[in-house]
């Protein structure tokens, strides 16, 4: 209930002060700078950097997140934005982070795995469970994943979801997240990518975090632009 209301809150003091779209998103890079943004850890600092109206990552400069920090508390959400390799790299954004008591990672979250084209299935619009302690299930680029209340994995195909000639090389494609309770969607040029629905118990699931972009590797460049939220109630 307490999750509810801040985010009831958060959503209403945006729409105040930012002022929402026709659709409820309201938009979280103002094309210039990072504000409302910060380098994970903060040492990376130097690798995140704002050109031309886009948010830069330079996994030479550092590997880590940019966290999104006026609401580091979110639960159902929608997220769009576009990307862009100009190269080859490995990215993504995960949602509902929390600090990893476990240290086995820096932090847990439920990843929307992006990458290059031709990096493969298993990283390309796929879900990633960063989630030590319990199990990793694959939900590649195609699938649609059901984890049943005894962790059991039921993988389906994705009917007229998103393929290889849809995703456009080293040139810009829209990202469409929605985590709405158990059950996360991953959108691609308008086009279902991978979808998970969790049916564990709630004690082990991810009920809210933050919002992180990931830089991933050295040797690597990622773009971002017009990213929107919408709180969900």
């Amino acid at each position: 209930m307490k999750i509810f209301f801040i985010s009831l809150f958060f959503l209403f003091v945006l729409c105040v002060v930012q002022g929402a779209d026709k659709d409820g998103f309201v938009s979280i890079f103002d094309g210039q700078t990072l504000n409302g943004w910060e380098a994970t850890p903060a040492n990376t600092a130097p690798a995140w950097t704002v050109k031309k109206g886009m948010i830069v990552g330079n996994g030479d400069k550092g590997r880590g997140y940019l966290t999104y920090t006026p609401n580091k508390n979110m639960a159902d959400l929608e997220l769009k934005f576009s990307y862009r390799f100009p190269g080859k790299g490995n990215s993504g954004v995960n949602i509902r982070a929390i600090v990893d008591k476990t240290r086995k990672r820096d932090f847990q979250s439920y990843h929307a795995d992006l990458g290059h084209l031709g990096i493969g299935k298993n990283v390309m619009g796929a879900w990633d469970f960063h989630t030590p302690g319990r199990k990793e299930h694959r939900c590649f680029r195609g699938d649609q994943l059901v984890i049943d209340k005894n962790d059991k994995p039921i993988i389906t195909a994705i009917k007229n979801g998103l393929s290889v000639d849809d995703l456009k090389k080293g040139d810009w494609n829209s990202v469409h997240i929605i985590a709405k309770g158990n059950n996360f969607k991953l959108y691609i040029n308008d086009k279902l990518s991978s979808e998970f629905t969790e049916q564990l118990p709630k004690a082990k699931r991810l009920k809210s975090g933050m919002i992180q972009l990931q830089l991933h590797d050295p040797r690597m460049i990622v773009h971002f632009r017009d990213l929107k939220l919408k709180v969900l109630k």
